[in-house]
């Protein structure tokens, strides 16, 4: 349902001149360092993981969380956007009522989804296990994921509510404790879990069963919970002491609009639908390929194989590719507020910079990260993985492409959802999702692509919402892609940075027999060579610099060294 009005520019509408909302760039960014930290962390606890429960474990893990990530949508991933689109507009109107109401009315939703959607896990669980993938042990780590999703939902309500108020501060630091705090649990729970079923296993005589590996996934699932409660605190907490300021603001109120509970309900829930929707589709797509894959492997005799591949496809492959991908969902984070206050305004010059701005710095990050990850495959893989690495440097070789598509569907996406067009993301996912899935059946049938097929149906998948997305904008913004600063010049400088990087490595292999030295040389020269080509080839300028976090310092250092 699009808010009336939200196009119109009313007299006193101006939005407050505040340093968290003056440049969504700044904000987006902070966000995307917090979300690279935690993927880092990810990666960094991950490997522990993998080698305590191995390939096989990572499998359950695997399944559980794309059940479990359906089911958030309801409680989670969707409120963060809707709440902080809501509350940006009022607060670009100075309705400082509304968006407290606002608030109020998102945790009443939030408990009530939250509730159901953790019931349909515990209570599902042995059933999308057992009759959907194919994997009875996974329901053990999906029963352990249940009152994560409740969680969640309070969780997304109050980081949409601070993303409303132009500050991602609150939720980079939420995201930062829960991912350490998650780290730790995994780990811990993870290792006891897998050596007390293990001691099980032998009791029974079932050893190599699977129920060892399983229970270690339980105990990273159980990591999961603990972060996000540890996140919930913190805000919480952050809130309590923000009390203060926010009775001032209420005081303030001189709009007089008072909106009711119930239009506000009505309001959250047109707006949460769209986004669910269409997350949802996003997410079914990896239900529907885990679910659909594991059928077609039992149907061509290789169920066991199945379960290690799929380990290997989301424990090392998605998890190296989505590194690069957090920037792309920050900016969206820090995209959807910013937009909606600049159409609350009737700023159409200003929602185009946006847009552009968005784009732009997604591509600034993705192409260099997708060519890296391309020539760097082995080295990488190598250095973050013990055993037997060939599948993941396959699947990394041939599927690093997926960053720059993925990220710029996302950024997309965000901008139709941001400019009330909320329904489209969801008509460009559903065709996205049909073409992509019959395309995984003919390689994985009639091509014989195993594993390979979802990698390439993924990118396919992503191609197809760029095209459906950018197609949108550019007839409801009228906007005109610009080509040679955002993808030209950032893809020729990648090129250079990805020979230097290889060039690098073989270098220092000469002399050093060390993968991980080697490895982290050839990633510090590709940095240092990607950043002196942007500045030279032009693609970024003084005030660019200005807008980033650190930006500043990078300009000094730029002309000590007579590069700027």
């Amino acid at each position: 349902m699009r808010e009336r009005g939200a196009s119109r520019k009313k007299a006193g509408s101006r939005p407050e001149k505040t340093g968290g909302e003056s440049n969504f760039v700044v904000q987006g960014s902070i966000l995307a360092i917090a979300s690279i930290v935690v993927r880092i962390i990810g990666i960094a606890y991950r490997i522990p993981m993998i080698n305590i429960i191995g390939d096989e474990g990572m499998g359950y893990y695997g399944t559980a969380f794309n059940v479990y990530n359906i089911a958030l949508l309801l409680s989670s991933y969707s409120l963060p956007l809707a709440v902080s689109k809501m509350v940006s507009v009022r607060l670009a109107r100075k309705q400082y009522r509304n968006s407290v109401r606002i608030l109020r009315a998102a945790l009443v939703y939030a408990t009530v989804v939250g509730a159901l959607a953790a019931a349909v896990i515990w209570f599902g669980a042995d059933f999308f296990a057992r009759e959907v993938f194919f994997m009875p042990y996974a329901a053990f780590a999906l029963k352990t994921l249940a009152p994560t999703v409740w969680i969640m939902a309070y969780l997304g309500v109050f980081r949409g509510y601070y993303q409303g108020q132009g500050t991602m501060v609150p939720t980079a630091l939420s995201q930062v404790f829960e991912q350490i705090v998650n780290a730790i649990v995994s780990v811990a729970a993870g290792s006891w879990l897998f050596n007390q079923a293990i001691k099980v296993e032998i009791l029974r005589g079932e050893s190599g069963s699977g129920y060892s590996n399983s229970w270690g996934a339980a105990g990273g699932t159980i990591g999961t919970g603990a972060g996000a409660f540890t996140a919930l605190v913190f805000l919480l907490l952050l809130f309590a002491a923000y009390q203060r300021t926010i009775r001032k603001k209420v005081r303030r109120d001189r709009s007089g609009s008072l909106e009711s509970y119930g239009t506000i309900t009505k309001i959250l829930f047109f707006t949460v639908v769209p986004v669910v929707v269409s997350s949802a589709i996003y997410n079914v797509n990896s239900v529907l390929d885990n679910g659909l894959l594991a059928y077609n492997f039992k149907s061509l005799g290789m169920e066991e194989e199945f379960i290690s591949q799929w380990g290997v496809y989301t424990g090392k492959y998605h998890l190296l590719i989505n590194v690069p991908m957090a920037v792309s969902n920050a900016l969206s984070s820090s995209l959807i507020p910013s937009v909606s206050r600049a159409v609350a305004t009737g700023d159409r010059r200003m929602v185009k910079k946006k847009v552009a701005a968005a784009i732009r710095f997604s591509l600034l990050i993705a192409i260099p990260s997708a060519v890296g990850l391309t020539v760097l495959a082995g080295p990488v893989n190598n250095l973050l993985f013990s055993g037997d690495n060939d599948l993941a440097v396959q699947m990394t070789l041939y599927g690093s492409i997926a960053v720059v598509f993925y990220s710029v569907s996302t950024v997309t996406n965000a901008i139709l959802q941001g400019i009330d067009r909320m329904r489209l993301p969801i008509v460009h996912a559903l065709t996205a999702l049909v073409l992509h899935l019959a395309a995984m059946e003919v390689m994985v049938l009639v091509f014989h692509m195993g594993i390979f097929s979802m990698v390439f149906a993924n990118i396919l998948f992503a191609v197809i919402m760029c095209f459906l997305n950018h197609r949108s904008i550019r007839k409801i913004l009228g906007y005109r892609q610009e080509v040679k600063k955002t993808i030209l010049l950032p893809a020729a400088a990648s090129a250079v940075m990805g020979a230097a990087a290889v060039g690098v490595y073989k270098l220092i292999h000469l002399g050093i027999q060390s993968n991980a030295v080697c490895t982290l040389g050839a990633v510090a020269a590709a940095v240092a060579v990607y950043g002196v080509l942007l500045v030279k080839l032009g693609c970024l300028d003084e005030d660019e610099l200005h807008q980033m976090p650190g930006g500043t310092r990078l300009l000094q250092m730029f002309r000590k060294l007579r590069l700027m």
